[in-house]
């Protein structure tokens, strides 16, 4: 499973970067390959590339605001949650998100 994620909060100097870690660190552990973007004050960090978007088989966005650049991903599945949340349960997050993925196939 390949995953491109987001993650912003207002300021992008203390959720944005701890979700963006925590979402790799469970993607690592539950065996999916993913990307995760930051987008705060910085600009963006770790940005994700066309190719890696047309690879992936969905688009978490982690974030309670605007996200910029959202038209890279039309024509993706792409899955919103509440940034405290990707913060706090990364894994349940990822697994849930993959879960509601295949039942839609």
């Amino acid at each position: 499973m390949k995953i491109v994620a987001i993650t912003a909060c207002p300021a992008g100097l203390a959720h944005t970067p701890m979700a963006a870690k925590a979402l790799s660190q469970a993607g690592k552990r539950l065996g999916y390959e993913i990307k995760v973007e930051q987008q705060g004050i910085m600009e963006r960090i770790n940005g994700i590339t066309p190719e890696e978007v047309q690879e992936a088989d969905f688009v978490l966005v982690a974030s309670d605001q605007h996200i910029d650049g959202m038209e890279r991903f039309e024509g993706k599945k792409v899955i919103t949650v509440k940034i405290g949340v990707a913060l706090k349960q990364p894994d349940t997050v990822l697994t849930k998100c993959v879960e509601a993925l295949e039942k839609q196939k």
